[in-house]
């Protein structure tokens, strides 16, 4: 979680004020809510984690919990989305994104030059007509998924990102206004495709992808994952009431629901011999949305476990073993949809039978790897980019684990990733034939109202060096 520079004082009559209107007020509390607050956290904010999770929960988690309930409100951003009734598919509708203002970009050598344009004036570029408003397709199924064969989509590419190498980047749909409008001019203007992983898995994950990738003859992994809760996790079923509708589960988040949500949920549930009123089925139901929670035993409610998530995010059983459930939560969490990002990258298989070459920025534990692997693409030599030591060393475990021939390189800091370094890798490798990632979304993500600072933000300015690096790896290559 993000923390701001600035640090905000509690003053004493601040406190006292909290503790009068909170008769269960603590020291315990006092502290926690002290340190949340200078931490850069509302009061109001604080106090509901510190409620639910209890104050003598460790302040990280605390800080997850937060950052989680702002992401699952993240449909608050001012992003709107047209009626269905006016789309036919993605080929037929013209994007408020497509007038894309033109660049001029010269080819970035070295980490100082690209510091010194960034810090010139050209991380702020102007919006576009709309006022950088995205608007979002629905449904929200990109150039075609699997159940939806008879979208004919075409697209032309400039030609200055036409590949090889080709690239991928990722990052969550629903984004403060202008985002992907300046996400899209630093990629060689290509739109995004925006894909809901509701139609690969029994979740929604609302991400967009510009990419240079052929979009035909695409195919999914098999086998074929479970699209809807039950299929995913028989032995709900048994106990599901039936004013719970949901079919799909809500976007997988970094930490998950409090053991005492649930009993509070189970005792007032417990109340009732039949149907509970529909005040308390609408509690039951947002909580239950809210945290992904899905039906264990009679009124009785659970969080996903980290195995179950794994079975959603498209991974291996045991993928992230041996770390703690809250470590398995936050890498899930952040992860790409395996099935989803499979099918995209389906396209390569034909295009490098023999073997591929990838650049992995941002890597996290693994996902692009893992879909490439799953899709029968020899990985010759991947450069995995990820800062996170758990990461990478669940990346390293399944490397080792599915027996990989080709070479792992791992790089802890993106800013290590120089024009030297990578002069270095195409003259060993013969070039790049992928560049994949999708940089941190603290700061776009969810009512993050600490850190909601777009591109400008500590960590989503890390785009940034994403385009960095595509750039020079693309100058190197033209050289050959």
């Amino acid at each position: 979680m993000p923390f701001t520079s600035e640090v905000t004082v509690v003053s004493s009559d601040f406190i006292s004020f909290i503790f009068q209107e909170n008769t269960e007020y603590s020291f315990e509390k006092d502290r926690t809510l002290s340190l949340l607050v200078e931490m850069g956290y509302e009061a109001e904010t604080a106090l509901i984690a510190i409620d639910r999770c209890g104050p003598d929960t460790p302040i990280a988690e605390l800080s997850d919990f937060i950052c989680a309930a702002q992401m699952a409100k993240e449909a608050d951003f001012q992003i709107r989305e047209e009626p269905r009734k006016n789309i036919k598919c993605p080929s037929q509708q013209k994007p408020a994104n497509a007038h894309f203002l033109k660049d001029k970009r010269k080819k970035l050598h070295s980490n100082e030059e690209w510091k010194g344009k960034r810090h010139r004036g050209i991380e702020k570029p102007p919006m576009d007509q709309d006022d950088g408003v995205c608007y979002l397709p629905n449904p929200m199924i990109g150039f075609g998924v699997p159940g939806d064969p008879f979208c004919t989509v075409r697209r032309t590419l400039p030609e200055a990102a036409l590949g090889p190498p080709y690239f991928y980047y990722e990052n969550v749909a629903l984004t403060p206004k202008g985002v992907w409008s300046t996400i899209s001019r630093f990629l060689y203007d290509i739109a995004p495709e925006f894909v809901d992983s509701r139609y690969f898995c029994a979740a929604a994950r609302k991400r967009g992808y510009i990419h240079n990738l052929p979009i035909h003859n695409r195919f999914q992994l098999l086998p074929v994952p479970p699209l809807t809760i039950h299929k995913a996790f028989p032995l709900t079923r048994k106990w599901w009431p039936s004013w719970d509708n949901r079919t799909k589960l809500n976007c997988v988040l970094t930490c998950v629901g409090s053991a005492k949500l649930t009993e509070r949920i189970r005792k007032a549930l417990e109340k009732f011999d039949g149907e509970p009123p529909s005040s308390v089925k609408k509690y039951v139901m947002e909580e239950c949305k809210k945290w992904n929670l899905v039906w264990v035993g009679k009124n009785k409610v659970a969080p996903l476990e980290p195995d179950e998530i794994e079975i959603l995010m498209g991974f291996p059983k045991n993928h992230t073993r041996s770390f703690s459930r809250t470590d398995r939560f936050k890498v899930l969490g952040n992860a790409f949809q395996v099935d989803t990002v499979g099918y995209h990258l389906s396209v390569l298989k034909n295009l490098f039978p023999t073997g591929i070459n990838v650049l992995s920025l941002f890597s996290g534990i693994g996902g692009a790897e893992v879909a490439l692997h799953r899709l029968g693409i020899p990985l010759k030599n991947v450069v995995s980019v990820e800062l996170s030591e758990t990461s990478r060393t669940i990346v390293q475990s399944w490397w080792e684990q599915t027996n990989q021939q080709g070479n792992l390189i791992h790089i802890a800091d993106v800013q290590e990733v120089t024009a030297q370094k990578l002069a270095q890798w195409v003259d060993s490798f013969g070039g790049f034939d992928l560049v994949v990632g999708g940089s941190p979304c603290n700061n776009l993500a969810g009512r993050n109202y600490v850190s909601r600072d777009g591109l400008e933000g500590k960590h989503s300015s890390l785009f940034y060096d994403y385009f960095r690096i595509l750039d020079v790896v693309k100058s190197l290559m033209s050289q050959q």
